[in-house]
């Protein structure tokens, strides 16, 4: 028991202390050296006006870029996006916006709005993020930098989230001080097969190398299928400098579970081994055994090192106070994130926008409910 404990936690605080090291890299390396800015078409596909859409997509119309449009897919002429939409043309004459009503088909919604507005983008550079998603200024230009390397093929952004509801904070500390970190270790122990929904920019040649959206539109997380298609043609993912903004909406807390527990199961059948391999980081777990063995040194080394993971990739990286807000709470959080985990691995079957989704083995979307 006595080893059972030391060894269980010290491997899981080497994790953390891992990520810190990656925060502290991450800060420190260069930022990759202006190249020559290629026009960039922004793909967004919209599905109705959350709270905060309009400041999201300001944020896009208002980059300092030399050619860059914002085509958004739309359903209809009933979709509630378009009264934003419009109002952005009024405040942005100058800036190619367009929204495009969609037809194409597919199990994921997102990726068949995708399809069209590929097809009417007219820039060598692509870029897709979520509907919610704001961005700083000099977005555009950061994340078109790393594609002058030809050797990248996706760049990719952390994301810190905001919420205006007590349960959509709690959700946001625990991504941020659990999920959003973690990415920051896959480009050091060689995981080069991830993409985030916060922004994904790439090129419009190597889409079409890979068969289009089309090859995308049966998964369900259509962004780390994305990525993993282009880093199969010999390319990798940039990690990039700039960290976006995301609001998560949830009321009540049955909502902010449900959501991670979508997640969850979304990672499972997308990559199964990583998935299996996150106990390693369920930091609070082991230190709660140790402590229940009677060992309490182990369990404050442990718990040592993932408060300062938090609060490290939080100021260094994130720059959220919401995480450094909230993390008193950090171990509960954890002992939950635990209870996620068990509950994705307990059904193949996800709620996303009102549709029930069967996943197959694969991360591809069986059946739809």
């Amino acid at each position: 028991m006595f080893w059972f404990a030391w060894a269980s936690c010290l491997i899981s605080a080497g994790y953390q202390l891992t990520v810190v090291l990656a925060a502290v890299w991450h800060r420190a390396r260069p930022r990759p050296n202006a190249g020559s800015h290629a026009g960039i078409s922004v793909l967004k596909p919209v599905a109705g006006s959350e709270p905060e859409f309009y400041e999201a997509i300001r944020s896009h119309a208002a980059q300092d870029y030399p050619e860059f449009e914002i085509l958004f897919g739309v359903s209809g002429p009933e979709d509630a996006a378009l009264a934003d939409i419009v109002r952005l043309q009024a405040e942005f004459p100058r800036v190619a916006i367009r929204a495009v009503h969609t037809t194409s088909d597919a199990p994921n919604r997102k990726v068949a709005k995708l399809i069209d507005l590929a097809r009417e983008a007219r820039y060598p550079l692509l870029l897709v993020n979520d509907a919610d998603i704001a961005v700083p200024e000099g977005y555009l230009r950061d994340v078109a930098s790393p594609l002058a390397d030809a050797r990248v093929g996706v760049v990719t952004c952390l994301f810190r989230c905001h919420s205006p509801t007590l349960a959509g904070e709690w959700e946001a500390f625990g991504v941020m001080a659990e999920f959003v970190p973690s990415t920051l270790v896959a480009p050091l122990i060689g995981i080069n097969e991830f993409g985030l929904g916060a922004t994904l920019c790439f090129r419009a040649s190597d889409l079409e190398r890979i068969g289009g959206f089309a090859a995308l539109g049966g998964y369900i997380a259509d962004d780390y299928q994305l990525a993993r298609h282009i880093v199969a043609l010999g390319k990798r993912v940039e990690l990039s400098h700039v960290v976006v903004s995301s609001g998560l909406q949830s009321p009540t807390f049955a909502d902010a579970w449900a959501h991670q527990v979508r997640w969850a199961r979304t990672v499972r059948v997308s990559r199964l081994d990583g998935y299996l391999g996150l106990p390693v980081t369920f930091t609070a777990l082991w230190a709660a055994v140790a402590l229940a063995m009677g060992y309490w040194l182990p369990a404050a080394v442990a718990l040592a090192a993932r408060y300062l993971m938090a609060a490290a990739s939080a100021a260094l990286v994130l720059r959220s106070g919401l995480v450094l807000r909230w993390l008193p709470l950090l171990p509960l959080r954890d002992l939950m994130g635990v209870a996620i985990w068990v509950a994705g691995l307990t059904s193949n079957t996800v709620v996303w926008r009102g549709r029930t989704l069967r996943l197959d083995r694969q991360g591809r979307i069986a059946r739809i409910g």
